[in-house]
């Protein structure tokens, strides 16, 4: 079981009007792009991975004062945000899963991290996922924010889901289909999506939000296609092959989803992970879509906990 931490955890601190207070911002080159990198505070080494349509700054209330425990890294992954957007390939193999997870293992590789824990929302939780399964001697733990395994979730596919989450088919049709659908007019498109089920768009800090329609542009929509392209073919076929053979991630793991997001309203989170991990636990917050960003002080405690090696338990 795991312990109480030595030291307590540091009150959560907001910096409106700013994002990713304290932190340097740098450039790494990996073996098949260029990321751009967030980088604050000291202690072990604990990689945030943000999801679609949003920027590493999709962490901004929350990793400042995760800094104060951990050196946090935050990167762009590759395709969104400041990031290069490389060609995906004949089989968009560029945008797979196991990509992203390999340039996020280069950046903490780099960074001087042999290992490190993860947290990963939404396509980042996608490649934090398979990072835990193809690096299982680095990532010593893992938090999934509002998603269950690909292979899960395609393999069994609900009505209710499936109406909330017609993007996931829409963008991977071929191209450009979806792009000049998309590009024909982006404010819509990113007010669109990140209003979901009409919550409201107040749940972004304005500053933020800006940042999100500043990287919707058609180069970024084309690298999301690609990405949901090599979802739903090699990222799919990547997941089947390991569930088949049984394989399962030998860390820790954590799951948190929204209870009023798709996750929470149509699919069985902790059975699906079940499957994957038997080092496992995770609750519903309350919540949409965009927990580290509607409700901060839920997902940072449940965080420094998890992360510190205290036990971990819903709020």
């Amino acid at each position: 079981m795991p312990s109480e931490p030595a030291t307590a955890m540091p009150p959560l601190e907001t910096h409106p009007g700013q994002l990713m207070a304290g932190f340097r911002s740098e450039r790494i080159r990996t073996a098949g792009a260029e990321i751009h990198v967030a980088i604050g505070g000291s202690g072990p080494p604990l990689l945030l991975l943000h999801g679609n349509p949003l920027t590493h700054v999709s962490w901004h209330r929350i990793a400042p004062t995760l800094a104060k425990s951990f050196t946090v890294v935050a990167p762009d992954l590759r395709g969104y945000g400041d990031s290069s957007k490389p060609a995906g390939g004949e089989d968009h193999a560029a945008y797979s899963f196991r990509a992203m997870g390999e340039d996020n293992a280069e950046i903490m590789t780099q960074l001087g991290f042999d290992r490190f824990q993860v947290a990963g929302h939404d396509r980042g939780a996608r490649v934090a996922f398979r990072m835990a399964l193809d690096f299982p001697d680095r990532v010593t733990r893992l938090c999934a924010l509002d998603i269950i395994p690909t292979y899960n979730l395609l393999s069994d596919i609900t009505l209710g889901w499936g109406l909330e989450s017609y993007h996931w088919f829409f963008m991977a049709q071929k191209a450009p289909f979806p792009e000049k659908l998309i590009g024909a007019d982006l404010d819509y498109y990113i007010n669109y999506k990140l209003n979901k089920k009409g919550v409201g768009l107040s749940i972004f800090a304005p500053e933020a939000f800006a940042e999100y329609v500043r990287c919707t542009t058609p180069e970024q929509i084309h690298a999301v296609c690609e990405d949901y392209r090599a979802t739903v073919t090699l990222d799919y076929a990547f997941d089947g092959a390991d569930h088949a053979a049984g394989r399962k991630i030998a860390c820790p793991v954590l799951v948190l989803w929204g209870s009023n997001s798709h996750v929470g309203r149509h699919l069985r989170p902790l059975e699906a992970w079940g499957q994957w991990a038997d080092d496992l636990a995770g609750w519903a917050v309350p919540t949409g879509h965009y927990p580290a960003e509607e409700r901060p002080d839920l997902i940072y405690e449940a965080l420094w906990r998890f992360f510190s090696g205290a036990a971990p338990r819903p709020s």
